[in-house]
């Protein structure tokens, strides 16, 4: 686990990673992130939500492939898939929006950032064919892919990501 003096830094620190190393990932830290996206809030706390946790190396390729021939996920040992159960989510948020894309980027965020903190690295997968995923993860019909990421030790430090600045994005009272 890595040694971080404040939440910031966690979010500071987390990068996506394109390349892993051949150590499985403990159990521990497995289970540690996987209850940080059991732990996230959702619309009217429905939980709309199922992870599909691979861990078999054949399938883990063929979700590459599914993945837009992404064959870095290819390296992780552990890829995980967040899937959507749209009929459960709120279906009403602001009066228009189906809350399950929401519910799951808030879950999925806390799993990398708990993945961080353990020192382990991500790539949030949002480039895929969901009907090809679907396939490979045997999800029914009626459920959503929403995204995926690789779960493993990076075997790099990954890129530096440029923020806007703080005054372009943010504004007080109105728009």
């Amino acid at each position: 686990m890595e040694n971080f003096k404040n939440f910031l830094e966690i979010v500071e620190k987390r990068k996506s990673i394109r390349s892993y190393k051949s150590i499985e990932v403990e159990k521990e830290k497995l289970d540690y992130v996987l209850e940080a996206f059991r732990k996230a809030p959702s619309a009217k706390n429905l939980q709309p939500w199922k992870l599909v946790v691979i861990t078999d190396k054949s399938i883990i390729k063929n979700l590459a492939v599914a993945c837009n021939n992404q064959t870095f996920i290819s390296e992780a040992p552990v890829v995980i898939v967040a899937c959507a159960k749209e009929e459960e989510a709120y279906g009403r948020m602001g009066g228009y929006l189906n809350s399950y894309p929401i519910d799951i980027g808030i879950s999925l965020e806390h799993l990398i950032l708990a993945a961080t903190e353990q020192g382990l690295g991500t790539c949030w997968i949002g480039a895929f064919n969901e009907k090809a995923v679907k396939e490979v993860i045997r999800a029914p019909e009626n459920v959503r892919v929403v995204a995926a990421t690789p779960l493993g030790y990076p075997n790099e430090q990954g890129r530096e990501r440029n923020r806007k600045p703080i005054e372009e994005i943010i504004s007080f009272n109105s728009y």
